[in-house]
C-alpha cells in the first residue's frame, strides 16, 4: 500500500533495493566513519550538562532539540527566592541589625534543593534596599541589580517605612548603599531548601559569572551546577559542590522530601506524569496539605514547581511569585519536556572545523538561497559539538572499548580488524572463543556478513584487551540515529570495503541534487554537511532544494491530534494523483509552505 501510494505521488525513490542502517555492512561503514573521527583527534568522552529526555531515557544532540516544533509555549511558575546571608553585614561593612538577604529569581524552582551558589556579575552595581519582605512580613535588608531595583522596590511607594502598615499592598523601601558585584563575591549564605548538602566541594557561597545579566530577573542567578552548562562551568571554576537530587527517570531522589509539600521520587515535570498517576498524586496532596490550604477538596494537582515555591512562601523564603512564559525544549520523539542533565557522553568535535563547514556550505547551490545563507549558515557558525551518545537498546552501537580506568581504549573501524581484536583477547585468556571465528574477511557476500550480529546485546558479550593486557569492555551507548542518516552516501554502498570508486572518483559522491523538508536544515542536511566535512573535507551535495512544508488551509501544521491533517490515501482515491500533483505543483513553488486545499483540487480536474 505504501509503495503504491510512493508510485502514484511520483516520489522517485528505489523501493526495491533501499539501504537499511541496521545491516551489518551498512554498521561497517559507519563505524569505520568513527574511526576516520578518532584518527583526527575530533572523537571525545566528556562530562558536560547536555539535553536529555527522561521519557525517551536518552541524551539529545542540539540538533535534535532544534528540529521544527520541539521549543513550545509553556507557562512556569516562576520565584524570587530569599536566601538569608551569614556574614554580608561584615563583608560589605553594614551597620544594621535587620537580616540581609539576596534575591535570585528562577523559572525552574524545582531545581533549587540542588542551589550551592549564587552568581553575580562583577562589574555590575548592585542595590542593598531596607523594606518588608512581601510574605513574611519581615523588615529586612534586600540586595538586587540596580537596573532592576524599581522593578522589585518601586520608588512610587514611598520611603516610609516605619509608618508601614502590614498588609499593606505598596511596600515602602529605602536604597541604603550601591556597591560592585565584585565585593559581593565570597559572601556566605544558608542553604534555602536543607535536604541534602554537598560533600564533593564548598557550597553556599556569592560567586561571579561572566553570563550574568540584567535584562531580567534579579541580577543575581542561582547555581545547581546539574541542570545547566553555565551553572557547572562556573561552579567548578570555583570549587563548588554538586547536587544531583533528580534521577534520570526525572524523579527527585528519597531524600527531597518532607512530608507536606514534597514526597520524593515524584516527576519534577507534570508532563511525565498520566492522568492515571496525576490522580493518585493529587490524593496525597489533599491529605498533606490539609494544615497549609483551608479546602483541599477543591485543589487540582500542583506541580513540583508550585509547592516548592509554596513551601518557601510558608517559611518566609518567597519574595515574589508570577507565572512565566517562555519556551522551553521537548523531545522530539516523546513530545516530554527534556532536562539539562550531567551525562557522561561521547562528543565529536564540530567547531574546531567550523569555519571549513561555512566555506563548504557557500559553494552549495541553495534552493531558496536564503536557507543556505540563513537558517542553515547561521546553524553552522554556532555548531556546538555533537553528542553522539544515546541510551538505547536498538540501534548502531559505539565501536569503542575501554578499559575500566579509561586510561587505554579502542575504536574499532572494520570487521576484520573486530575479528583481529578478538583473537588477541582469546590468547591472553579474556574470552574464551572467537564468535568471529567463521567470518572471512574480504569475502563481501551475504551470506558471510550474516554469520554474526554487530548489535546489542552480542556486541557487549565481547572483550578485548589492551596493550597493557587489561580487559577492555564496550561503551554502553548506540549512535545518535542522526550519524547514522548522515552516513549514508557512504554506508549505503558498504565504503571503503566495497565500491571504493563511487566515493573516490566521484561516481556517487558528492550527491548531484538532494531534497527533503526545511526541518531537515538542522537535521539531515546537517549531518550529511558534518561527516562529508569532517571525514572527506568535503561537500556531500552540490544542490539542494528545501521544500516547504503542507499546511493546511488556514495555514497551521497538520496534526492527528488537531484533527486538520489530510489523509492522503482517501485524497488519491477520489481526486486521483495526476489532479493533486498537478494542482500541489501549481499552487506553491516547491521550497514554499503550501495550503492545502481539497478545494483547490476539484478546480483543477
Amino acid at each position: 500500500l505504501w509503495e503504491k501510494l510512493t508510485a502514484q505521488m511520483g516520489y522517485w525513490v528505489d523501493m526495491s533495493d533501499p539501504y537499511i542502517t541496521y545491516d551489518n555492512k551498512y554498521i561497517e561503514s559507519v563505524w569505520w566513519l568513527l574511526q576516520q573521527l578518532q584518527e583526527k583527534n575530533l572523537l571525545y568522552k566528556g562530562f558536560t550538562i547536555q539535553p536529555y529526555s527522561p521519557a525517551a531515557g536518552t541524551g539529545l544532540s542540539s540538533h535534535e532539540l532544534n528540529q521544527p516544533g520541539c521549543y513550545k509555549e509553556v507557562k512556569d511558575t516562576s520565584a524570587v527566592a530569599q536566601f538569608k546571608t551569614i556574614n554580608a553585614k561584615s563583608k560589605l561593612g553594614l551597620d544594621s541589625s535587620l537580616n540581609v538577604y539576596i534575591l535570585a529569581w528562577t523559572t525552574t524552582p524545582w531545581t533549587l534543593p540542588s542551589n550551592v551558589a549564587l552568581a553575580v556579575g562583577e562589574k555590575i552595581t548592585y542595590d542593598i534596599v531596607e523594606s518588608y519582605s512581601p510574605f513574611g512580613n519581615e523588615r529586612a535588608l534586600f540586595i538586587v541589580a540596580a537596573p532592576l531595583r524599581e522593578k522589585y522596590f518601586p520608588s512610587a511607594n514611598g520611603e516610609d517605612l516605619d509608618g508601614f502598615e502590614m498588609g499593606s499592598k505598596k511596600i515602602p523601601n529605602q536604597l541604603k548603599q550601591s556597591i560592585a558585584g565584585k565585593d559581593l563575591v565570597g559572601i556566605d549564605y544558608e542553604q534555602l531548601l536543607p535536604f541534602v548538602q554537598p560533600t564533593d566541594g564548598e557550597a553556599f557561597k556569592v560567586i561571579s559569572g561572566d553570563f550574568i545579566t540584567t535584562e531580567d530577573g534579579t541580577g543575581i542567578v542561582h547555581i545547581a551546577p546539574s541542570f545547566g552548562a553555565d551553572d557547572f562551568r562556573v561552579a567548578k571554576q570555583f570549587g563548588m559542590g554538586n547536587l544531583t537530587l533528580v534521577d534520570k527517570r526525572g524523579k527527585f531522589l528519597p531524600e527531597v522530601q518532607d512530608g507536606t509539600f514534597l514526597f520524593g521520587e515524584e516527576y519534577v515535570k507534570e508532563a511525565y506524569y498520566s492522568d492515571e498517576e496525576k490522580a493518585v498524586e493529587l490524593a496525597k496532596q489533599k491529605l498533606a496539605l490539609a494544615n497549609i490550604i483551608r479546602d483541599t477538596e477543591k485543589l487540582n494537582y500542583l506541580s513540583v514547581d508550585e509547592r516548592i515555591v509554596l513551601k518557601l512562601q510558608t517559611e518566609g523564603k518567597l519574595f515574589k511569585k508570577e507565572k512565566y512564559a517562555h519556551n522551553y525544549p521537548h523531545c522530539w520523539r516523546t513530545d516530554k519536556p527534556v532536562l539539562y542533565y550531567p551525562l557522561d557522553s561521547w562528543f565529536i568535535r564540530v567547531p574546531e572545523k567550523r569555519n571549513r563547514l561555512v566555506e563548504l556550505n557557500s559553494t552549495i547551490h541553495w534552493k531558496p538561497a536564503s536557507t543556505g545563507t540563513g537558517r542553515f549558515g547561521n546553524w553552522l557558525e554556532n555548531a556546538n559539538d555533537w553528542n553522539l551518545s544515546r541510551s538505547r537498546f536498538w540501534g548502531i552501537p559505539l565501536p569503542i572499548w575501554r578499559t575500566e580506568d579509561g586510561n587505554e581504549m579502542l575504536c574499532i573501524g572494520s570487521v576484520e580488524e573486530l575479528k583481529s581484536e578478538i583473537e588477541k583477547s582469546v590468547s591472553a585468556g579474556i574470552m574464551t572463543a572467537n564468535p568471529l571465528e567463521k567470518f572471512i574477511p574480504n569475502d563481501h557476500s551475504v551470506e558471510n556478513y550474516s554469520l554474526f550480529d554487530l548489535h546489542k546485546p552480542y556486541v557487549d558479550q565481547i572483550v578485548l584487551v589492551s596493550k597493557s593486557g587489561k580487559p577492555m569492555r564496550r561503551e554502553s551507548d548506540l549512535i545518535d540515529v542522526w550519524f547514522d542518516s548522515g552516513a549514508m552516501p557512504y554506508a549505503q554502498w558498504h565504503y571503503p570495503f566495497e565500491n571504493k570508486e563511487k566515493i573516490d572518483q566521484g561516481k556517487s559522491f558528492p550527491a548531484d541534487f538532494i531534497a527533503e523538508g526545511v526541518d531537515q536544515t538542522r537535521g539531515w542536511f546537517y549531518t550529511l554537511h558534518a561527516i562529508a566535512t569532517l571525514c572527506f573535507d568535503s561537500v556531500a551535495y552540490k544542490n539542494v532544494v528545501s521544500n516547504g512544508l503542507v499546511l493546511d488551509k488556514n495555514g497551521n501544521k497538520m496534526s492527528k491530534r488537531l484533527g486538520n491533517a489530510v489523509d492522503p490515501f482517501e485524497t488519491l482515491a477520489k481526486y486521483g494523483p495526476d489532479a493533486t500533483r498537478w494542482y500541489m505543483i501549481t499552487n506553491a513553488d516547491p521550497w514554499d509552505n503550501l495550503k492545502f486545499d481539497v478545494k483547490g483540487i476539484e478546480e483543477v480536474q
